[in-house]
């Protein structure tokens, strides 16, 4: 991979990974658009690592109460620390990545062989789930914050982030929206999405590892350092300014953005 090329994709995971405007729907476009080959399953292991940074590190020290707290609750059984809950709660969402990640990651396999078919794919999702969030953020109660979460709230959420595996949905963006539609304000549904995506990018790093290892192809390690602190960089201050603002701006941009791109993919591939 070019410079040029490992610069503007790390950029792209690095911007869109938090944003509700789909990383991976992105990351697929990106080099159609601008006519790179599709790039490495070891470049995208390097970029997601470096957004699995730019989050842990950013909330460092939520994780490290939740860690103790988690540990306490199975000591002495009980759930009522605010922050063992809550590292629970993420716990439970993220089960349904768990059991249903490996059959719809086959679906995304079959999609990505038809360059036509992901795109009209991404289209849809892109414009559907965007008028979704725009309806969430409309309808929300935005009356609670994340340590609020109950069972099942957490379940539905970790079931609607295992559809984002389908390019154009948009992990951030799925769990944003059931955030909204369960009653939590914007920051509060933003965050649990941001914290869930913690094992999350971790246990699909770890399988594109495996599969890394698996297929032995040769191994650009500056290409790969690069990207990954591109991404890095990008998406802390991407985690950073959107906690700050999104109070205030809402996510009516955040749609309009996802209906202005569908609009786009599905004028180039039909005009």
């Amino acid at each position: 991979m070019e410079t040029i090329q490992i610069l503007v994709l790390a950029f792209v995971q690095g911007l869109t990974e938090f944003l509700p405007i789909s990383s991976s729907g992105h990351l697929v476009l990106t080099p159609l658009l601008f006519g790179y080959e599709l790039q490495s399953l070891a470049f995208d292991v390097a970029v997601h690592l470096g957004t699995l940074a730019a989050v842990v590190f950013y909330f460092r020290r939520e994780i490290a109460r939740m860690l103790v707290a988690v540990l306490d609750s199975l000591r002495t059984r009980r759930f009522d620390d605010p922050d063992a809950r809550l590292g629970w709660m993420i716990v439970l969402a993220t089960l349904p990545v768990v059991v249903l990640g490996l059959p719809l990651k086959s679906v995304l396999e079959w999609l990505r062989e038809d360059d036509q078919l992901i795109a009209l794919v991404i289209a849809g999702t892109t414009i559907g789930f965007g008028l979704l969030l725009w309806w969430a953020d409309w309808r929300g109660r935005r009356a609670r914050d994340e340590y609020g979460l109950g069972w099942g709230d957490a379940l539905v959420i970790g079931l609607l982030q295992a559809v984002a595996i389908i390019p154009g949905t948009s992990r951030s963006g799925i769990t944003i929206t059931a955030g909204l539609l369960l009653g939590l304000t914007r920051q509060a549904a933003s965050r649990f999405s941001f914290l869930l995506a913690i094992p999350t990018i971790l246990m699909a790093g770890g399988l594109e590892t495996l599969e890394l290892v698996q297929t032995a192809e040769p191994v650009d390690w500056s290409g790969l350092v690069l990207g990954a602190m591109v991404s890095y960089l990008v998406a802390y201050l991407t985690i950073r300014f959107f906690l700050s603002f999104i109070e205030r701006i809402s996510m009516l941009p955040f749609a309009l953005y996802r209906f202005l791109l569908g609009g786009v993919i599905l004028g180039l591939l039909y005009l």
